[in-house]
């Protein structure tokens, strides 16, 4: 929807005409350097602005151009985790650190509780010691959110959810490590 910049009448203003002339043409070209800065990108043969790669749909290095990761992580624990725990909002995920924050999620079923998960991968090598979960849970108390400890089995559940699919992935990828 349209706004009016300017209202109907001209307001009187004490700045002379030419000034406000060049103040309008001032803030037009910037209008214009903006619009440019926005369209900048590889261009495909159509003219469309080619794709940029994103963290979930292939695993990339901080460069963003890198097929394998660069830190000391395992690419298929980093995989496997974030497929697991795509159903939480992910706050931070840093590849190349192998840290991935998720953001309260409330289940549906659930309105008073909430839970929050934190996975640290720590090596390269398809271990279960190289993953280390922590998962928060907040239920409601009047109007405040009061921590609580989750279930015992709930962290290693979900690690273990996290390393099936991790060895499947490997074994998709013909058993190879990188």
């Amino acid at each position: 929807m349209l706004r009016r910049l300017m209202p109907c009448r001209p307001a009187a203003s004490h700045a002379p005409a030419a000034f406000r002339r060049t103040g309008t043409l001032l803030t037009a070209f910037a209008g214009i350097g903006l619009l440019a800065a926005c369209s900048s990108g590889d261009r495909s043969d159509n003219g469309l602005t080619a794709p940029r790669n994103h963290l979930l749909a292939e695993d990339r290095g901080a460069s963003g151009g890198d097929a394998e990761l660069k830190g000391g992580v395992n690419a298929y624990l980093w995989r496997a985790t974030l497929d697991t725990l795509s159903f939480l909002p992910v706050s931070t995920a840093d590849a190349e650190g192998g840290i991935i924050l998720t953001d309260w999620y409330t289940p549906p079923a659930a309105h008073d509780e909430r839970f929050k998960v934190t996975a640290f991968i720590l090596d390269k090598r398809l271990r279960s010691d190289a993953l280390r979960l922590s998962v928060f849970r907040q239920i409601k108390q009047g109007d405040e959110w009061v921590d609580t400890p989750p279930a015992p089995n709930t962290a290693s559940d979900i690690a273990a959810r996290i390393l099936s699919r991790a060895r499947k992935l490997r074994a998709d990828n013909g058993n190879r490590d990188s």
